[in-house]
């Protein structure tokens, strides 16, 4: 069941980083499609012109890089709790959205994945349905998705993913989108495209007339068309059934000079053609009319038709002529057509014979430098490569290549690093490496606030007994109440089993009612205490200045010390644990100098795993010894860390004792119940026999 389960869960993660990486990557590489469709959305919503066009090109750009870092993140396994809570909410208010426009019927086209990829209302919901049931799984067992890269490196696709699809976004509003997904595409025989097959089913439309007569207005059909006392006031056309609907179907250009229809002309002209597209004069860049005057004056040179083709009206033209000086030729079109052909405001198209061979955006247009010759002896003036598959190469060479590079060099490290792991715990190996100093392996029970004196005096006895018929292959240590201590101290044999406190104060003596300073504990006849840990913290308040004195007190006194780190189940979920271990141990032992650091015994024990019968698995335990032992390299060196023990800690049993044992960074366990009963805590300690 738990293989499977993994294997739902890591399906499911994949499903949706691809589902998010498509999605995001094709409204990041057209920030206007996006904008547009937005605008369709405030318009539907009635909330047009509630926010500028550049804060919602700002928010189209954002919308985009956070679906395609979100997929990546899935995809790698990156900061898993955080990014799966993060995608379960988006597509939770991604599927109510969607809900709302299947029911209500606002657009035809959600817009989810650009022009890439149309679905209908009903097609987004299902599909919205089945990728949020995905991200609720993956929320709910994020730990079981496998990380492609370690935590160490992760930061590093975090950064590159964000900055990589930012400034592609940005890239492609400047200039044009990388891939055009549009039927207005350069290569696209524009009439050809209007073209419907012989055979195709035809789409059925029905006229209504608005007639008035006599101050009456009425509604006429062809059926009832009354007689020619009646003025014509209006026609309303309404398609009745669907038919086959070419990739261009609403491409029609008027001349605003004549007011007759020109595109049949621009269409089947042999040669060249220029057209200017600005969907709204209004609002178009007039940064750059220089460098169209200069294109517009070499077409007049060259003998080659310009026409600026806008959906504004009259008035918007004349101030656009004033203003730039204009003396092209303008025609009208449809405005969804317009934004359509060219993603810039405004954009130069150039067609030969009616097919689009060249598109730029008003910030990258051809320059008077390039236009010395007739165009077709110009590189302009042949087709621009829009090659998908170079493209997709560049895509891959530029994003995906060196995160697999990133990925590869990760995983021979981590595997180099397991064999070294595997090399240093296996005892032939090691008969070799006699200069190698082998680390304390320890077993130390604490007994918290259980037993009277004589019972616990009775457990003692039993364990020396057991432990003296049959030698430990470890060092064991036994921590008690303070009342045990000096009796308990009378029964050991100390070279078989170690005495310890659980606890001593922060002061070296004085009217301190109740406390047992670290001396006390030593003229019992003690050689360590247990310091840090959890429970002093949360229920004594204990600070990491307590127990820096503490610290300083115990070892002042002759006392080894455990030293007890952890964090708990909410830090853990919040992949804090790594910040909250470093910080403790900062904050406490850190100060030490290499000498005195040679008394202090970690110990790892996971909040949420203790007295809760959960227990880390041991993958995570031995990730966590892992990194604390590299925390210590930095502080004191590799050799000091090599040579330091690092127990575990949290319900650790006989039964998950020889597993947790075999790992290379476990040097034993910190147990806490297990040790209050003289057969399960030497069940533990001959898990080092085993």
């Amino acid at each position: 069941m738990q293989k499977l389960r993994i294997t739902v869960v890591n399906v499911c993660r994949f499903v949706l980083a691809a589902t998010f990486i498509f999605s995001g990557y094709v409204k990041a590489i057209d920030p206007l499609g996006t904008l547009y469709k937005l605008k369709d959305y405030a318009a539907a919503m009635s909330l047009n012109g509630l926010l500028p066009d550049w804060v919602l090109v700002g928010i189209a750009i954002a919308l985009g890089a956070l679906e395609f870092a979100l997929g990546v993140f899935m995809l790698f396994a990156v900061r898993r709790h955080v990014v799966s809570r993060i995608t379960l909410a988006f597509m939770t208010a991604m599927t109510v959205l969607t809900l709302w426009i299947f029911v209500a019927d606002p657009v035809k086209d959600c817009g989810c994945f650009g022009d890439a990829l149309k679905l209908t209302n009903g097609e987004t919901l299902l599909k919205n349905i089945v990728l949020s049931a995905c991200a609720a799984l993956v929320a709910w067992r994020p730990v079981d998705m496998a990380r492609f890269i370690s935590r160490s490196n992760q930061w590093i696709v975090r950064y590159y993913t964000v900055a990589y699809i930012v400034i592609t976004s940005v890239y492609c509003l400047y200039t044009l989108p990388i891939f055009d997904f549009r039927p207005y595409h350069v290569g696209m025989n524009i009439k050809q495209g209007m073209e419907i097959p012989e055979g195709a089913e035809q789409p059925e439309f029905e006229s209504t007339f608005l007639l008035r007569k006599n101050g009456e207005t009425r509604e006429f059909t062809l059926d009832n068309y009354p007689d020619s006392t009646w003025e014509y006031v209006d026609t309303r056309t309404v398609q009745t059934k669907k038919g086959y609907e070419p990739p261009i179907h609403d491409f029609a250009l008027t001349s605003c000079d004549t007011g007759e229809d020109i595109t049949e002309q621009v269409l089947t002209k042999k040669g060249y053609t220029f057209l200017l597209v600005s969907p709204r004069l209004a609002v178009a860049d007039d940064s750059n009319f220089g460098d169209i005057d200069q294109i517009y004056e070499y077409a007049e040179e060259n003998g080659i038709d310009f026409y600026c083709v806008t959906a504004s009206a009259n008035d918007e033209i004349e101030r656009w002529r004033d203003l730039t000086g204009a003396e092209y030729q303008f025609c009208n079109a449809d405005e969804t057509t317009l934004k359509t052909m060219i993603r810039s405001n405004p954009g130069l198209m150039l067609l030969k014979d009616g097919t689009i061979i060249g598109k730029w955006s008003h910030n990258a247009l051809p320059q008077t430098d390039d236009l010395t010759a007739p165009l077709q002896q110009l590189t302009i003036g042949k087709a621009q490569n829009d090659s998908t598959t170079e493209r997709l190469l560049i895509v891959l060479l530029t994003f995906f290549m060196p995160l697999s590079a990133l990925t590869l060099a990760d995983r021979l490290w981590a595997w180099s690093k397991w064999i070294r792991n595997k090399q240093s715990n296996n005892r032939i190996f090691n008969l070799f490496k006699t200069e190698k100093k082998m680390r304390k392996k320890i077993v130390a029970g604490n007994w918290k606030m259980n037993m009277n004196l004589q019972d616990g005096v009775a457990l003692a006895k039993e364990i020396n007994e057991a432990l003296v018929a049959d030698k430990p292959n470890c060092e064991v240590i036994i921590c008690t109440p303070f009342i045990h201590l000096a009796s308990v101290a009378g029964v050991l044999d100390s070279t078989v089993v170690g005495l310890g406190a659980e606890n001593c104060a922060d002061k070296a003596k004085g009217a301190y009612t109740g406390e047992v300073s670290a001396e006390m504990v030593k003229s019992t006849g003690a050689q360590y205490v247990i310091l840090g840990h959890s429970e002093r913290r949360q229920y004594y308040g204990e600070t990491a200045e307590i127990l820096k004195e503490k610290v300083d007190l115990a070892l002042a006194n002759g006392l080894k010390i455990l030293f007890c780190c952890g964090e708990t189940l909410e830090e853990r979920e919040a992949e804090k644990q790594n910040e909250v271990v470093k910080a403790e141990l900062e904050g406490s032992v850190f100060h030490l100098d290499a000498e005195a650091w040679k008394n202090i015994v970690i110990a790892y024990e996971p909040i949420w795993a203790i007295g809760t019968g959960k227990t880390a698995t041991s993958d995570q335990a031995e990730e966590m010894l892992a990194y604390i032992r590299s925390t210590v390299a930095e502080k004191y060196g590799a050799e000091a860390a090599e040579e330091t023990s690092i127990l575990y800690g949290g319900s650790c049993k006989a039964s998950n004792a020889p597993e947790l044992f075999s790992k290379p960074n476990i040097d034993g366990g910190l147990i806490g119940g297990a040790s209050l009963k003289c057969a399960d805590f030497k069940g533990i300690i001959d898990a080092w026999k085993k």
